[in-house]
């Protein structure tokens, strides 16, 4: 059983060539195979945001991925904030 400090929620931008190349896709199922929950969505200016809440360590795992992406992406740089766990998804999708 894991405690609630073993829980949190991040916020990841990732730059680079991200959008068009099925990274949203990439990351859905890389979360929800880690048991995480949030989204990921295109930014305007061409980055991929994504929120995950869930284990600390499987966040991590979330995060070591998207610093590769899919097979067509360059990703050039991942930043990561983290917070406070919200409880705020019940499932891990794509936002639009």
């Amino acid at each position: 059983m894991s405690s609630a400090e073993d829980l949190s929620s991040a916020t990841i931008l990732v730059t680079g060539r991200v959008q068009g190349v099925y990274f949203r896709s990439f990351t859905v199922d890389n979360a929800q195979k880690l048991g995480l929950t949030g989204f990921a969505r295109n930014l305007p200016d061409g980055r991929v945001e994504v929120f995950a809440e869930g284990k600390v360590t499987s966040i991590q795992k979330l995060i070591d991925s998207l610093h590769i992406g899919p097979a067509l992406a360059n990703v050039t740089d991942v930043s990561v904030e983290w917070l406070d766990p919200t409880a705020e998804y019940a499932d891990f999708s794509i936002k639009r």
